[in-house]
């Protein structure tokens, strides 16, 4: 492998200076943030919040619990949880888009989930001391992050022993005939929703993109044993087009 090779990573089906993606998912999720809920809606029927609440329900949190939501966005999931918490518990959705998280923090104002704070942080280089959290939480974002083990490595070091971690994110079907189908409207429906919603064709082009240079399910269980962690598991849902992946330190 060439030394530029080694500078390289994928965004969507481009190869680019692995400095220079980090900017350019932000650049994307700045460009989708104003619409982001209503595409999520649009683009998954509304499903999105049913694997949203499974993958809460698998978090093994109580009350007076500390959870990290990496990559939170506009706080689904953290909204989710801080109910679970409680008033002594704490909520932390992090990301490192601003306007993502701005929208995410006026959402938890508007309904009162007084335990979500927010942080601008790296999935990379999470601003928090080790063993902090009962559990960590990633919903469809660690695809866009340029080196997920450096990233799997921190979430580890950030988890108190017996904590959890939580991977939601989009995955391959494996039968044909629905693997056909979720190509098609991927490359084909999904960057038309963008434009006509969100007037944004080219991003939704690169989610698109992006879900397909993913690891595969063996593959990303692989890079979390090689992160420490234990009992590493995964489920995938709605035929395979969703995979919750598992771990506990």
């Amino acid at each position: 492998m060439s030394k530029n090779e080694n500078n390289e990573t994928n965004f969507g089906f481009k190869n680019v200076d692995k400095l220079e993606k980090p900017k350019m998912v932000k650049d994307v999720f700045d460009s989708v943030s104003e619409n982001y809920d209503l595409m999520n809606d649009l683009m998954s029927l509304g499903i999105h919040r049913l694997w949203k609440r499974g993958t809460v329900e698998l978090t093994n949190l109580k009350q007076g619990d500390s959870v990290l939501d990496v990559a939170g966005g506009t706080g689904d999931l953290s909204l989710l949880m801080s109910d679970i918490v409680g008033e002594n518990g704490e909520v932390i959705l992090s990301d490192i888009n601003e306007k993502m998280l701005k929208l995410g923090k006026a959402r938890s104002i508007d309904k009162n989930k007084l335990n979500i704070k927010t942080a601008v942080a790296d999935a990379e280089n999470l601003p928090f001391s080790d063993e902090s959290f009962n559990c960590i939480t990633i919903g469809f974002g660690i695809r866009n992050v340029t080196n997920k083990e450096i990233a799997l490595k921190d979430f580890q070091r950030c988890l108190k022993p017996g904590g959890r971690l939580l991977v939601l994110e989009f995955s391959k079907p494996e039968m044909p005939v629905i693997s056909d189908l979720y190509d098609f409207y991927s490359f084909k429906i999904l960057p038309k929703l963008g434009k006509f919603f969100a007037q944004d064709e080219d991003s939704y082009k690169y989610l698109a993109e992006s879900i397909r240079m993913h690891p595969s399910q063996e593959k990303f269980k692989e890079m979390l044993e090689s992160a420490n962690f234990k009992k590493v598991s995964y489920d995938t849902m709605t035929a395979g087009i969703v995979t919750l992946h598992i771990a506990e330190k």
